[in-house]
């Protein structure tokens, strides 16, 4: 049995605090989502719902931290090792925006929310958060390269990591899969530069 001030039970309500907030953005937009409401609608009081996430953006944050829960989950599948390195960058990517897909267009509205003008704080966030996924894909990807290689590696995978996103984010076809294929193409224009640069 899990107590209820034990870290398993804080946990749980804050994955049940960002399903609330999902669901509550769904129906209004994330511009729109309030706190107040939110902990109404959890049946917890501010103060409760403060001692979970201490921000809006901490829930966004959460939300982000489910696809890279993903994309971290790759590295324990059978036969992981055994793929290329590209192999390995796709199937982790495509792990990762498999786990935002379900919330796809409110996950682009929290990177509007974000880049509002009045949320500097937020958007130095944002550039660190890239930067741990990153570097957390290629760990996930089993890149090994050190020094200049490896600066090169970063550049290119972030640029990789940023376009399929961003592509992936406004992907309106019928099949859904634009970013998806605009990241397996760029993947190996890196994987090229890499070779050829480094």
């Amino acid at each position: 049995m899990v107590e209820a001030d034990s870290p398993a039970a804080g946990d749980a309500l804050r994955q049940r605090i960002v399903d609330a907030a999902l669901r509550i953005g769904e129906r209004h937009g994330w511009d729109a989502l309030h706190l107040h409401e939110l902990a109404g609608e959890l049946e917890l009081t501010l103060a409760e719902l403060r001692r979970q996430v201490d921000s809006k953006d901490a829930i966004a944050e959460a939300w982000f931290d489910r696809a890279d829960a993903a994309l971290l989950a790759c590295a324990a599948q059978p036969g992981w090792s055994s793929l290329s390195p590209r192999q390995r960058l796709q199937a982790s990517m495509l792990a990762w925006l498999s786990a935002l897909a379900p919330h796809r267009r409110l996950t682009a509205a929290m990177l509007r929310y974000k880049l509002q003008p009045e949320h500097l704080h937020l958007q130095a966030l944002g550039l660190m958060r890239v930067s741990r996924t990153v570097q957390w894909w290629r760990e996930v990807a089993l890149l090994e390269s050190t020094g200049w290689r490896r600066e090169l590696e970063e550049a290119a995978l972030t640029a990789t990591y940023l376009g399929g996103f961003a592509i992936w984010l406004h992907d309106d076809s019928a099949t859904g899969t634009r970013g998806q294929d605009w990241l397996a193409r760029r993947l190996a224009t890196a994987e090229w530069l890499i070779r050829r640069f480094a």
